[in-house]
């Protein structure tokens, strides 16, 4: 772990703000509850404006305080980098990468882009957090992730797109399903059919209840899990799981999956981004990484367009 250049009240103030308790806080910190709650007054003081609005729930940062946090964290992570730099010299571990995602993208596209970026960066440390997409945005937001991919609906305060690509809802099936020999599916088809969703909080699913809503179509979910890698081997003849495209690349490469678009158009609304914490500075190794993971997501998108327009030209071309 790298030391602190923060001063002692800045700390303190960064700890209440990620903890949202002077009390935890404090135990974080191995002081006082009273110690931490001077120096934030102290700090408060000195800038003239109140940094955290105090309530029942607890310590929340005003408009003030999520400057000074945003800032704050931005200089750390600088700070961190510089050091990183300087262990190099020393002849320790050439820097690191910090990734954070979704489940969907770890066991396939994932492990794939880091084998890809550690061949050609060989003393590059790289660290992976997988989980849901609320914790992706914490960890940037904390910064303790450099950069996060997940499927999204909607902007996020706080955190600036290093890239985006369309990421519509796809119904993925064994070649032998009898939707599968079309180039698309109709909603009011696909939920006569057992289907493997994500949980309540999972993007897929949000679009898919809102779709069906709108539609006034109902379903029943065979198998509900926010952990894709689970459902895939579960997959049965006439079952029918909701993904997005690189979750099952590797699966649709191999000819053990086909995927296929829904014709329903808020299906279609969904995006990949690639994320990072607002007004950061890139340092090279994460930049690179972005670049490496901008290709790859690119290369994942033309290949599902390559497939799309085979389908098309195929329906085109029978009698």
């Amino acid at each position: 772990m790298h030391p602190s250049l923060l001063s002692m009240p800045m700390r303190y103030f960064m700890e209440v703000a990620q903890a949202g308790s002077v009390n935890q806080a404090a135990a974080r910190l191995f002081v006082a509850a009273s110690a931490v709650s001077r120096q934030i007054a102290k700090l408060e003081d000195g800038l003239g404006t109140p940094l955290f609005e105090r309530n029942r729930q607890g310590m929340m940062l005003t408009e003030a305080g999520h400057r000074l946090a945003g800032h704050l964290r931005n200089a750390q992570l600088d700070a961190d980098h510089v050091l990183d730099e300087v262990r190099s010299l020393g002849g320790q571990a050439a820097g690191r990468v910090r990734l954070c995602c979704t489940e969907g993208f770890a066991s396939g596209f994932m492990q794939e882009l880091m084998h890809e970026f550690r061949a050609a960066h060989p003393t590059t440390g790289v660290e992976l957090h997988v989980g849901s997409p609320e914790e992706v945005s914490q960890r940037l937001l904390r910064g303790e992730s450099d950069i996060g991919l997940k499927y999204v609906v909607a902007p996020e305060a706080g955190l600036r797109v290093e890239h985006a690509a369309p990421a519509p809802v796809l119904a993925v099936m064994l070649p032998s399903h009898p939707l599968a020999r079309g180039s698309s599916v109709e909603l009011a088809q696909a939920v006569q059919h057992p289907l493997l969703v994500g949980s309540p909080g999972v993007t897929a699913r949000q679009l898919l209840d809102l779709a069906c809503s709108a539609q006034g179509l109902q379903y029943r979910p065979l198998f509900v899990s926010n952990f894709s890698s689970v459902m895939l081997p579960l997959l049965r003849e006439r079952d029918i799981m909701l993904s997005g495209y690189l979750t099952v690349a590797h699966l649709v490469k191999a000819g053990t999956v086909v995927a296929r678009p829904f014709d329903e158009p808020m299906l279609q609304q969904r995006r990949l981004q690639a994320l990072v914490l607002e007004g950061r500075t890139l340092p090279p190794l994460v930049r690179a990484f972005v670049q490496s993971l901008v290709r790859a997501v690119d290369a994942g998108a033309g290949k599902r367009g390559e497939q799309g327009a085979r389908k098309r030209s195929r329906r085109l071309l029978s009698p």
